[in-house]
């Protein structure tokens, strides 16, 4: 067995364990953020660092990397107050990985990776319109973290944008039949399987699979 301790760690090559460190939870949710700026130019970029937060109110919350001169993201939501995240397919997940490069301040990664924007009912953030699970976000709070530089950005669900027949009658977003895909590490990228959709966990009763018809059960 390999232990690799922290004082051990810190030795470790710079782009070895920045792998390491970023690939070890796992599999990660993925995701293309878009937002604008008060002047109209938007910006996309990908991000894996979003956790779901609760359910009532809806809250998604996601960790920005620490703000640069040329990072437009934070700006935009400060500025604007809304955002959108958009999952990301398989057809086309290398432009999608481009959008992480580091371009100037004021370009827009829409126009540069080829992505056509969408919009809806007056929201303000560009969605990703070759998504097909697309969520509009508005700022509720921002926490800068001391410890690294990052900052927790929280925000409320004002939006969901799905294609036909990925929401199943419970609700659950069907992500295998929607093609998402996940990612581990900075640049490894997945598409994961389904195994099975289990009942609601009580005492005393024995974990059980859901007799429904979605493709959560093989």
């Amino acid at each position: 067995m390999q232990d690799i301790k922290s004082e051990n760690i810190y030795q470790l090559e710079k782009q070895y364990r920045t792998s390491l460190i970023n690939s070890l939870i796992g599999y990660r949710a993925l995701n293309l953020l878009g937002t604008t700026s008060n002047d109209g130019v938007t910006n996309l970029c990908i991000i894996s660092s979003v956790f779901h937060l609760g359910a009532n109110p809806p809250l998604i919350g996601m960790v920005i990397r620490p703000e640069r001169e040329h990072n437009d993201t934070l700006r935009n939501i400060r500025s604007t107050g809304q955002y959108t995240l958009n999952n990301v397919l398989p057809e086309w997940y290398m432009q999608a990985h481009q959008t992480s490069a580091s371009y100037p301040s004021g370009f827009s990664e829409f126009d540069t990776c080829h992505f056509k924007k969408y919009y809806t009912n007056g929201f303000k953030a560009p969605f990703v319109k070759a998504s097909n699970v697309r969520i509009g976000l508005e700022l509720l709070e921002m926490i800068d973290m001391e410890v690294n530089g990052t900052t927790i950005v929280i925000g409320e669900i004002v939006h969901i944008l799905t294609e036909d027949g990925l929401i199943g009658a419970d609700g659950t977003v069907d992500h295998g039949k929607a093609g998402t895909m996940t990612v581990a590490g900075l640049d490894t990228y997945y598409l994961p399987q389904p195994v099975g959709q289990l009942a609601y966990a009580k005492p005393g009763v024995e974990p059980h699979l859901l007799n429904t018809n979605t493709s959560f059960n093989t």
